[in-house]
């Protein structure tokens, strides 16, 4: 079995690599296109690396909440970071968006310079208040614009079933915006664990909460909320009790 799916995830990631070129290299035309060019033909590329992942590794999706959404109004989205998988699935079910990421993804080659043509907030994380305010501003600038801010309040890739440290910038930045907030968790880590090879065939719970008016709480009321949502709406590790 395990064989199996060490050979299912060598084709995924050979496939994945050679498309990525190819988008990326054909893409490079486009900086003379608007952003909103750049992010469409890009986005065609995160579209079909989640269809490639169902069809060489047998990984699939199911979404809860999608009914809250507001596509009428760009919001911001506070989110559990397992794995990969989200950056390129949120492309599916989310609209227009741009996530909040380190700096030093876009100097990764072809990946990172697909990145940069999708607008992100790429922040140096070392930077302190410095990297907060580039948070505030430039979400706000996106959110004026129409796209969705993604931010993973965690930092940085979390085991399966556990939850990190949830830090203030998500929160601040649905404060200061007034953009509706939600709150949204998933078990992608169960299929692609982060920091492995292996991708494992299964089914992706996503939730996605109901609107929340951030500036009816306080930075502290909007973690705790969402700590309790990832809480409740977060499948325990094979070797805890408990679920979702």
């Amino acid at each position: 079995m395990k064989f199996l799916t060490a050979i299912r995830s060598i084709i995924f990631f050979t496939g994945q690599i050679i498309t990525l070129i190819f988008f990326v290299t054909t893409a490079q035309v486009l900086w003379v296109a608007s952003p909103s060019a750049r992010y469409a033909y890009i986005h065609l590329w995160a579209r079909f690396t989640i269809r490639w992942l169902k069809w060489t590794c047998g990984v699939k999706y199911q979404v809860y909440g999608r009914e809250n959404l507001d596509v009428s109004q760009p919001g911001v989205i506070l989110a559990k970071h397992e794995s990969a998988w989200e950056t390129f699935a949120f492309q599916e079910f989310f609209p227009r968006q741009t996530f909040v990421l380190k700096q030093e993804l876009l100097k990764i080659p072809f990946f990172g310079w697909g990145l940069r043509m999708m607008g992100p907030i790429a922040i140096d994380r070392k930077a302190g208040r410095k990297s907060m305010m580039q948070v505030i501003n430039q979400g706000n600038e996106k959110l004026a614009e129409g796209v969705w801010v993604v931010i993973f309040p965690e930092g940085t890739r979390t085991s399966y079933g556990k939850i990190g440290k949830i830090n203030t910038g998500g929160a601040i930045l649905a404060n200061r915006s007034k953009a509706k907030t939600y709150f949204v968790s998933h078990n992608a880590g169960q299929c692609w664990p982060s920091g492995s090879l292996l991708i494992h065939p299964g089914m992706i719970d996503v939730y996605i909460s109901p609107s929340i008016d951030p500036t009816a709480f306080s930075v502290e009321e909007i973690n705790q909320q969402l700590e309790d949502w990832f809480r409740t709406h977060l499948p325990s590790p094979p070797e805890e009790s408990g679920g979702a």
